[in-house]
């Protein structure tokens, strides 16, 4: 299990973003959260297999239909086993 902390910038909020990172997420089995941050990027904390997590973020810089991914950057860690689900934050 590995821990990782996905930053999304560019159109990615106020287009279904987070929704479209939350199927991700479920669809894919892990568990975290994604939400969005003052600057306007999105952040996803994400928790499970690495290769489960490589193609969460390949997903992600394609992103859903309306959104326009410029850069997307990610930080691997330890898994800390705190999180039962995958949800969106506010």
């Amino acid at each position: 299990m590995e821990r990782a902390e996905i930053i999304a910038n560019g159109l990615v909020q106020g287009v279904g973003f987070r929704y479209y990172v939350l199927r991700l997420g479920r669809d894919l089995g892990l568990k975290g959260y994604t939400q969005n941050l003052y600057s306007g990027e999105v952040l996803t904390v994400v928790e499970g297999e690495r290769y489960l997590i490589e193609d969460m973020y390949n997903k992600i810089k394609i992103g859903p239909p309306y959104a326009d991914v410029k850069n997307i950057a990610i930080k691997w860690s330890e898994s800390k086993n705190e999180f039962h689900t995958f949800e969106i934050r506010h």
